[in-house]
Formats: structure tokens, C-alpha cells, sequence
């Protein structure tokens, strides 16, 4: 691993993490404070300006597309758009704890897919680490645990998809071998399509409102263009990150920054802070340091002994397609601030 790799690899890390941050910081003011609750309909938003952003890059050639078999980059664009959607739903009709349940339950679930379908072996060290990493989480941000059936079923197809997507996000980028700024700007119309034709229904469903009726004030609509700006960077960091890492990592990273969003509200907007919340974050930092400190270990080992797996053995086939379409056309395969 040379030390531009690893720098660029840091550099993505921190990309993701402050960015994140941000949007977190300028939704919840955007849907708390101003009262724009329409959380889908806004996904949909920051993805039309992610691709708009990106098809100016690269009419200036900042860079340069590559052609990605259309079958493949469409169900993925559908796959993670879909998840997205899922992910509010599950929000919408479970509580609060049974949500962050979910995305706690993202980790071991990716885990277990690349376990089973990828072959890829997790040692025990790195298992304790995420272990607890998820405990100081679920100690901080895991309230109550009202379970109900609907709720639980869309939270079970948000889990999947959400995995899945991720995983496909890393393998398309490898195995394709384009960058995540080409895979991204391949992929982001399929995602904003199905968010801008579904949000607007999502949201009514969610809130009793529509988005269409809504006042939009001066410091409402500023607030939507600095959250779809914010977004931007969101999203090519985040693809960054998982075709750089890992699906894993990149989770660790989103922990990481649920919990710097909880010391930011605490410090920031003074919302409530308990003792068990402290508690839980120490707790989940101390996994997360756990975690990279295995990882770097195992990275040394491996190249020490030469054993670093070989990516790019299968054969370059840029029109190959990863994902095979059925007579059935379901797109809902078994994505991530």
C-alpha cells in the first residue's frame, strides 16, 4: 500500500466524515427549525445536482467517463435509489431505537453477504472490533424498541438493499475498474428518477403533507440549495470511500459520525445529553479505534507476506454486466450521513 494510497485514502475519510457533518447540521435546521419535513423529496434534489455538478466536471474535463454496460449501471442506480426511499419509510413507521436498530444491524448483515457470496474472511480480531463499536452505538442512540410488523418488514427489505448496494458499489468499481466520480455520474440519474417519482407519495405518506402545498420561504429555499451543495460532496465522498475501502469501513465511518452528530447537537443546539449517551460514545470510539488498528495490522501482514489479493485477474470487459435482469423486472436485488 503506498503512502499516495493511503493519503488519498484519508483524505476521503475526511472528506466523508466532515461533509456528512454538515448536512446533518443543515437538514436537521432545514426540517426542525424551518419545517420542511420532506426528507425524500430532498434525496431526490441533492442527486439531480450531484449529476448536474458532475456533467459540468466533466464537459471541462475534470474527468473522464467511461461507458458502463447499461443493464448493470441501471439496477444499481434503481437498487440504491430504492434503498434510500426504504430507509425513510422505515424511519417513518418504526420508533426511533427500532430505526437505529436497523442501521446497526447494516454492519453484520454486509459481513455475512461478503462472507457467503464473496468469500472474504473476517478475522476475530476485527469482529470483536465491530462487536463493540456497535454497542457503544446501540448504548448511545438506542432508545425504546417498539417492534410492528409493517415496520419490521421494511426495515428487513431497507437492511438488504442498503448491503447489497454498497457491496455492488465497491465491486462495480473494481471490477469494471472505473473510479467512483465516473461510477457515480453513470448512476445518479437512475437514483434521482426513482426518488423525484416516489418522494413527493413518501412523503405525504410520512407526513401528511405535501410537498407541493409547502410555503417556500426565502431562508427555506437557501437552506435546500446549501443542502443540495453540501450533498454533492456527500455523495462522491461516499463512493470514494467504499470503492477506496470497504462496505465495512464505510459503515464504521457512518458510526463514527452519528456520533459526532450527537456531541455536535449537544454542543451546538443544545439538545439533550445523558451520561449513557458519554458512555456509549467512548464506548463506540474505542471500537472504531479497535477496528483500525486491526485493519492496519492485517494490511502490514498481508503485504509483508506478499499475500495481497490480486483485483484485477478477472478480464476487462467494460460492457460486462453485473447484475442480470430478469422476464420478471424486478430491480430489487438482494446502497449509505
Amino acid at each position: 500500500m503506498t503512502a499516495g494510497f493511503q493519503l488519498g485514502v484519508i483524505g476521503s475519510l475526511t472528506l466523508s466524515v466532515a461533509s456528512s457533518v454538515a448536512i446533518v447540521i443543515c437538514n436537521k435546521a432545514l426540517i426542525s427549525t424551518l419545517g420542511f419535513p420532506f426528507a425524500t423529496t430532498l434525496t431526490s434534489w441533492h442527486l439531480m445536482v450531484t449529476f448536474c455538478t458532475l456533467h459540468v466536471a466533466q464537459r471541462m474535463r475534470f474527468f473522464e467517463p467511461k461507458a458502463i454496460d447499461g443493464h448493470t449501471v441501471i439496477l444499481f442506480g434503481l437498487l440504491n435509489g430504492t434503498s434510500i426511499g426504504l430507509l425513510n419509510l422505515s424511519l417513518g413507521f418504526n420508533s426511533i431505537g427500532f430505526y437505529q436498530m436497523t442501521k446497526l444491524a447494516i454492519i453484520p448483515f454486509t459481513v455475512l453477504l461478503e462472507t457467503i457470496f464473496l468469500k472474504k474472511r473476517f478475522s476475530e480480531s476485527i469482529k470483536f472490533s465491530l462487536l463493540v463499536l456497535l454497542l457503544g452505538v446501540a448504548i448511545a442512540s438506542v432508545t425504546d424498541l417498539k417492534l410492528n410488523l409493517l415496520g419490521s418488514v421494511l426495515s428487513g427489505l431497507a437492511i438488504a438493499t442498503t448491503c447489497v448496494g454498497q457491496i455492488l458499489t465497491n465491486t462495480i468499481q473494481k471490477k469494471l475498474k472505473v473510479t467512483s466520480t465516473q461510477l457515480l455520474y453513470q448512476s445518479a440519474p437512475y437514483q434521482a428518477a426513482i426518488l423525484f417519482a416516489t418522494g413527493p407519495f413518501v412523503d405525504q405518506l410520512l407526513t401528511n403533507r405535501s410537498v407541493f402545498a409547502h410555503k417556500y420561504s426565502a431562508p427555506v429555499v437557501g437552506f435546500i440549495v446549501m443542502s443540495c451543495l453540501i450533498a454533492v460532496s456527500v455523495n462522491f465522498s461516499t463512493f470514494l470511500v467504499i470503492g477506496t475501502t470497504s462496505p465495512v469501513t464505510y459503515q464504521v465511518l457512518g458510526h463514527l459520525k452519528t456520533c459526532l452528530v450527537l456531541s455536535f447537537g449537544y454542543t451546538l443546539l443544545h439538545d439533550p445529553f445523558t451520561m449513557r449517551n458519554i458512555l456509549g460514545i467512548l464506548v463506540a470510539i474505542f471500537g472504531m479505534a479497535l477496528y483500525s488498528c486491526f485493519s492496519v495490522m492485517e494490511s502490514k501482514r498481508k503485504s509483508a507476506g506478499d499475500a495481497l489479493p490480486v483485483l484485477s485477474q478477472m478480464p476487462e470487459k467494460e460492457t460486462e454486466p453485473l447484475l442480470e435482469t430478469k422476464d420478471s423486472g424486478d430491480t430489487k436485488k438482494a446502497n449509505g450521513c
